[in-house]
Order: structure tokens, then C-alpha cells, then sequence
């Protein structure tokens, strides 16, 4: 079976009540300043997770320069969005936390602390002796800044874009079979059941957990878009001692808070042979039979999604075509490149030209 590429993480899908109030603050605390598309459209294929309507919405896909995933920023516009019925809890099933990588972890606390954000924690260690903390945007999401060495370019900012996610799991060890044996995190940084003191500031962190940190090694990824989007993490965490519950149960994708976890691949047939080998179909498929590309507004290109073990959506997109710099109308079309090579840094970067500064 030919092996499909992943090239890492692509974004993290957040639902807001207001998308251009969303972009501002992730622009002016997160460096997330780079569009690469802001459409109003209606999502007419997400019909399993969208309560059987197509549904209006408007979404904003934003990008950090010096790297890292970006940010899928989505407002529902057909309907107003709705929060859990509870407060979301550590352990809880699904996206729980989206990480932020930062060059200097107490230079961006100072940041945040400066911008008035709302940090929840101060500066904590985790079990691998890392300084991380976490802070809320205006919509109650929390986001873990993390430390990384691997940076794209530079900026003004001391964060880049997302680096992974925390997501809460009823069963690690099957859980594994689709972020280790799919995904490719094959590292194990840590794997401990513990009460955990980086935790107590988080809603029930002061319970007993079992959690993971899984990275990719350093040959894993290749694609067009590998450089800029780089090393990740994804921390899988398991409740051992309370009855957890599903973050977006009886709510719709797009909703408020982290609605899907994304993934830049190359090579889709193969990846849904790979994925049905596994036991995770395809559950939504955007280019059934080869149809041509998906229209996303600047950019075009093909995305499925599947479900973990616990139902958290997991997205691909196989990216066709990008806009590197609008205001000339310059595109480029990926699908006449070799799938393997990476993009060349000087036009990644031409990315940049399309900034938005407040």
C-alpha cells in the first residue's frame, strides 16, 4: 500500500460568536496575523455533524510567520453558536487544550500579563521539567504555551503558531491506534498516571490522571508545507479517579470551543485505505470518486474527516491550491509539485506580504 504524506499539523478549528473579534485577539497576543482565506459560505458537507442542515457560516484560516499550525477561526452565521451545557473538565472527551509554541516561555508570560490576557496559571513545570502555563482567550478556550526550538523564521512575537493539542480520551491504549499507528506520533515523551501539580489550576486538575505527550521523529513529516508547519505534539490525558463526559455532546461542529484538529497530507486514497485498515473510515469526504477540487474562497483543495475512539473530529486536507500574494493574484497549484519536496523558504515567506496589522 503506498504510504500517504502528513505533514503536520494543518490548524486547529475554533468556534466563536464573533470570527473578527476572534482574529483580533489571536492576532495581537498570538501572532496569528497571516490569512490565508476569510470566506462566508455555507458548510453544505459536514451534514453528520451539523444536525442534517447545511449550515452558513463564516470562517477565517490564520497563520503565524514564523510557523506552526494555524488557526481556523469559525463562526457559525446561519444559527448562534452554543456553549456546553457545563463547564468543560480535565479529562474531559475531546479537544480540551490547544498549545502555543513560544521561543521564550516567561518572556510570553510577561506578554500576556502586559496585554491584561487571562492567565489561570502562573509559570508550572511539566513532567518532562518544562515550563509551560496556560491562559484563556474572551471565548473560554484555554491554550497551553509551550516551549519549542523549531521556528520557521522570526517576528516581533515570541510565540508561533499551534503547536498540538491536550485531548481528553476514555482509553490511551486505544487511542494510540489512531495518534501513534495513523498520525505518526511515535515518541513518547512522557507516560505517567499521577495527581499532577501543572494540572491543579485547570477545572478537576487536581484529580488522578494517566496522560501521554507523544511527538513525531525528526524524519516524519515531509510536504510541500513541512517547514513552516514543523515539529508537534499531542498530549492524549485519561481521567483514572471521576466519570468524564463529551465535551460537545448534544452540540454541533462549529459550535463554540475547539471543534477539530487538522492535519496537511498529501496523497488521500491512500490515507483512506490507511484510515478504514485501522477502523477509522472516512465519515465526511469532500472529493468523492476524484471529483475535482473543494472551492475554500482563496484556496481550493480536498478534505475528509474521521473520529477517534471517543468522537473528537480529526480533519485532512490535501491543499491543491494557495494564494501567495492576493494583491498580484499569484496562486500556486500543488498538484503539479512532487508531493515529497518541501516548499522552497523564499515563497512560503511571500506569505507574510498578506499580514494584517493592527
Amino acid at each position: 500500500m503506498k504510504k500517504p504524506i502528513i505533514s503536520g499539523i494543518q490548524q486547529i478549528g475554533i468556534g466563536v460568536s464573533d470570527v473578527y473579534e476572534g482574529w483580533k485577539w489571536y492576532r495581537r497576543n498570538f501572532g496569528m496575523d497571516i490569512p490565508m482565506f476569510d470566506e462566508a459560505a455555507e458548510a453544505a458537507l459536514m451534514l453528520p455533524y451539523t444536525g442534517g442542515e447545511p449550515r452558513s457560516r463564516h470562517a477565517i484560516l490564520a497563520l503565524n510567520k514564523q510557523g506552526g499550525g494555524g488557526m481556523e477561526i469559525w463562526q457559525y452565521t446561519s444559527r448562534t453558536p452554543v456553549g456546553p451545557a457545563f463547564v468543560p473538565q480535565l479529562g474531559d472527551l475531546g479537544i480540551y487544550i490547544a498549545k502555543v509554541k513560544s521561543r521564550n516561555v516567561s518572556k510570553t508570560f510577561q506578554f500576556l500579563k502586559q496585554k491584561n490576557a487571562d492567565l489561570i496559571s502562573d509559570i508550572v513545570i511539566d513532567p518532562a521539567g518544562q515550563e509551560h502555563f496556560y491562559v484563556k482567550d474572551p471565548f473560554d478556550n484555554i491554550f497551553d504555551v509551550v516551549p519549542s526550538d523549531n521556528w520557521f523564521t522570526s517576528s516581533n512575537f515570541s510565540t508561533g503558531g499551534m503547536y498540538g493539542c491536550t485531548i481528553g480520551v476514555s482509553n490511551i491504549d486505544e487511542s494510540l491506534k489512531l495518534y501513534r499507528d495513523v498520525l505518526g506520533y511515535n515518541e513518547v515523551v512522557y507516560d505517567e498516571t499521577n495527581n499532577f501539580a501543572d494540572y491543579k489550576e485547570l477545572p478537576s486538575g487536581e484529580g488522578k490522571f494517566r496522560r501521554i505527550l507523544l511527538r513525531h521523529s525528526a524524519d516524519q513529516r515531509k510536504g510541500a508545507f513541512s517547514k513552516m508547519l514543523g515539529k508537534s505534539e499531542i498530549e492524549l490525558v485519561q481521567s483514572v479517579d471521576r466519570n468524564v463526559d463529551k465535551i460537545f455532546r448534544d452540540r454541533l461542529w462549529g459550535d463554540l470551543g475547539y471543534i477539530h484538529l487538522c492535519f496537511d497530507v498529501n496523497g488521500m486514497s491512500a490515507l483512506k485505505e490507511l484510515c478504514s485498515s485501522k477502523g477509522f473510515p472516512f465519515t465526511v469526504d469532500s472529493c468523492p470518486d476524484d471529483t475535482p477540487s473543494f472551492d475554500m474562497g482563496d484556496a481550493a483543495g480536498h478534505f475528509t474527516y474521521i473520529e477517534d475512539p471517543d468522537g473528537t473530529l480529526i480533519e485532512f486536507v490535501e491543499t491543491h491550491k494557495i494564494p501567495l500574494m492576493k494583491k498580484f493574484n499569484w496562486f500556486l497549484d500543488l498538484r503539479k509539485r512532487n508531493p515529497e519536496k518541501p516548499l522552497p523558504n523564499w515563497m512560503l515567506k511571500t506569505l507574510a506580504l498578506n499580514r494584517v496589522k493592527d
